[in-house]
């Protein structure tokens, strides 16, 4: 392909990013980006996030290996200051289902044996386990599981940023408050995008990376994606509490959730409740079937109660004197779920100079550093090689029992009544 061809990326978050960074890397000389929130990093994206885990544990051994090379990436210049080896504490509690356990021992099993993590892992199966590599920890954790030192988290917001500034130096076009009113089209063929502000622009390639919002552009994807919200809050640390902290592994317990060491500049310490996430059907165009899409809203800075609960009692077990603590930064978090949690990446069947790249199913953000790189092989080839990322039309993961998620997904209209808000954004609204 023409180092000339004009390529138009609608969504600037890790897949949009990472693919126009990989394709001006490559040489290409004509790649504008649209993006719907008016700052950057964009308010909905996913990656715009204190901190995600980067690791290598999956239940498929494909994802590890995909895994190994993105953290490899990773201490990379561009992404190094941004990654932090804190290692990574993976058990489950007293209490876990058999499938949370399921989960765990398949994604131990997929890097046990690789000798990338020869002397990393260290089994725990008591509490003076857990002592050793997280003594700040002062609740109960009855967990068993192990610790892996090669892993840890990746400040995500920054490590946009970096992305970003690096994609305006290679001479990429960045327009920021620009959200995509429609896809144009000349017979099959896709020539670009208008925006809300109607503006057009056209390219000879056009790739869909609008992650959990896909649907409101491209609404044949149909259900093979679902925008799913995973709660997310924060509890404010004090300087002294913070530096008691400093250097705590990444801790998820399968079945309760996970947190971070706190963020040095804020002091805040992230925490997420395990869910199987939320839908959004309630504002979506009905058919013959009932509500088709599930999409982000307008509004996502807020969390139920039940997670809410459930954070706290994640607190109780492992740093109790914050288990009462007020809650701050409250949102959902929306990713685009698909039913086997395989990406797809791949021409939009039917239609000429149209890409999609979407399905990050809540573990792409690790794979910033390349998964611009699987974009652009199939911008480049016209096709997706792998039928694992292809295209999986009648694929359907509004019910999908996904393996490691714990518990069901409720639609946000079955929790309205207990949403809950940080008192300083309900005041903000007055």
């Amino acid at each position: 392909m023409d180092k000339q061809t004009s390529i138009l990326i609608l969504g600037a978050g890790t897949f949009g990013l990472s693919t126009a960074y990989h394709l001006a890397k490559a040489g290409y000389t004509a790649v504008t980006v649209l993006e719907k929130s008016p700052t950057f990093p964009p308010e909905l994206s996913a990656g715009n996030d204190l901190n995600k885990i980067l690791r290598a544990e999956y239940e498929d051994p494909f994802y590890a290996g995909l895994a190994l090379e993105a953290m490899a990436a990773w201490k990379s210049p561009l992404f190094a200051p941004y990654y932090h080896e804190t290692g990574y504490l993976l058990c489950n509690s007293a209490a876990a289902p058999e499938k949370s356990k399921k989960s765990l021992q398949k994604s131990l099993d997929s890097i046990r044996q690789h000798p990338a993590f020869k002397g990393k892992i260290t089994p725990v199966t008591t509490r003076e386990d857990i002592k050793k590599v997280a003594p700040a920890f002062t609740g109960p954790m009855r967990w068993k599981g192990y610790f892996n030192s090669f892993a840890g988290y990746a400040h995500a917001a920054d490590a946009l940023t970096a992305v970003y500034s690096a994609c305006i130096a290679l001479g990429v076009t960045v327009h920021l408050d620009s959200a995509v009113q429609a896809l144009t089209y000349s017979g099959d063929t896709c020539t670009g995008a208008t925006t809300t502000n109607g503006k057009q622009y056209n390219a000879a390639v056009t790739v869909l990376t609008l992650g959990a919002s896909l649907g409101s552009v491209l609404p044949e994807i149909k259900r093979q994606v679902v925008a799913k919200g995973s709660p997310v809050a924060h509890v404010q640390l004090t300087a002294a509490e913070a530096a008691q902290l400093r250097g705590i592994p990444v801790t998820y317990a399968r079945d309760l959730g996970f947190f971070f060491e706190p963020d040095p500049r804020t002091r805040l310490l992230k925490i997420c409740p395990a869910t199987a996430g939320y839908t959004n059907y309630g504002g979506a165009p009905s058919g013959p079937s009932g509500p088709s899409l599930s999409l982000p809203p307008d509004d996502s800075a807020l969390v139920p109660a039940r997670d809410e609960a459930a954070v706290r009692r994640l607190l109780r077990e492992t740093l109790p004197a914050l288990a009462e603590r007020p809650l701050v930064g409250r949102r959902l978090c929306w990713c685009a779920d698909t039913a086997d949690s395989e990406y797809v990446i791949d021409l939009v069947p039917g239609r000429k100079g149209l890409v999609v790249a979407t399905g990050d199913s809540a573990h792409a953000f690790k794979m910033l550093p390349t998964v611009g790189g699987w974009v652009r092989d199939v911008v480049e080839k016209g096709r997706q090689d792998s039928a694992r990322w292809r295209w999986k039309e009648g694929s359907d993961a509004a019910g999908a029992d996904i393996s490691w998620r714990v518990g069901e997904t409720s639609d946000l209209r079955e929790v309205e009544a207990e949403m809950r808000r940080d008192p300083q954004l309900v005041k903000a609204r007055l």
